[in-house]
């Protein structure tokens, strides 16, 4: 059996590997999503597809992306929102609606449901909303992603115990850092709250908006390398921050 891994595909999207189950975070396989393109990175690779287990963090199209969904082989556990079942009707895969507190367990893996602090409606017009969500992935490891959040005092609490690694988001997908997500110092707060090994930065560097090639740039390709810098200035004390590119992985163990 290989060891506990990530593979980070772009953007919210990223394959952990533990205990022999491959749980696929927030799925976008597409070179577009609505008015968002991926200007950086290859598309994911096929293996990207196959996933026993899938969560979706919250119900904006970026994250719960019907059109991706349609690409993971059919079969998989498909955790959302509860709320969210109406807008994945009729795909192959089981679905589970949670909210925070649940636990779903596949197979040697335990998924514990917590809260984020992000909007959960579909989109500002919609009347289809569901809470905002992050995940701790217990197998050899404990992995948590935490979705779209902004940071939270008491976010140590609320994981219930130390984690081994965490998916942190950085950034957003366009020339603003809208309300509910973290930029590279809000990022590091959140982590040195928890505490973890070692932390992924996600969510930067992948989709920006159609026609917006070179404005404010820093806010596309600077987070990542900026939550690093700020590891490497001593600010994450026990915390290794490791920077892949889209489709590579990393071991964490």
């Amino acid at each position: 059996m290989p060891p506990p891994s990530v593979t980070w595909w772009g953007h919210a999207t990223a394959t952990v590997e533990d205990s022999g189950v491959r749980v696929l975070t927030d799925p976008v396989l597409t070179p577009t999503v609505a008015h968002l393109r991926r200007r950086r990175g290859p598309l994911p690779a096929s293996a990207a597809r196959h996933a026993e287990l899938i969560l979706v963090s919250h119900l904006h199209a970026d994250h719960l992306h019907v059109p991706s969904l349609r690409l993971v082989r059919a079969g998989a556990t498909l955790v959302v929102p509860r709320g969210g079942r109406r807008l994945v009707h009729g795909l192959a895969h089981q679905v589970v609606e949670v909210v925070p507190g649940d636990r779903v367990e596949i197979g040697p893996l335990s998924v514990d449901v917590v809260r984020a602090v992000h909007d959960g409606h579909r989109s500002p017009s919609s009347t289809v909303h569901g809470p905002a969500l992050g995940f701790v992935v217990t197998g050899e490891l404990r992995t948590y992603f935490p979705g779209d959040t902004e940071d939270f005092a008491d976010v140590a609490a609320e994981l219930g115990g130390p984690v081994d690694t965490v998916l942190v988001p950085v950034g957003g997908w366009g020339p603003t850092l809208a309300e509910g997500h973290m930029g590279p110092v809000q990022a590091a707060r959140f982590l040195r709250r928890i505490r973890p090994r070692l932390a992924v930065p996600v969510h930067w560097g992948t989709l920006w908006p159609w026609g917006l090639h070179g404005f404010r740039d820093h806010l596309f390709l600077r987070p990542g390398p900026d939550l690093r810098a700020l590891a490497a200035a001593g600010e994450l004390p026990g915390t290794e921050v490791r920077l892949p590119h889209p489709g590579d992985t990393a071991r964490l163990a």
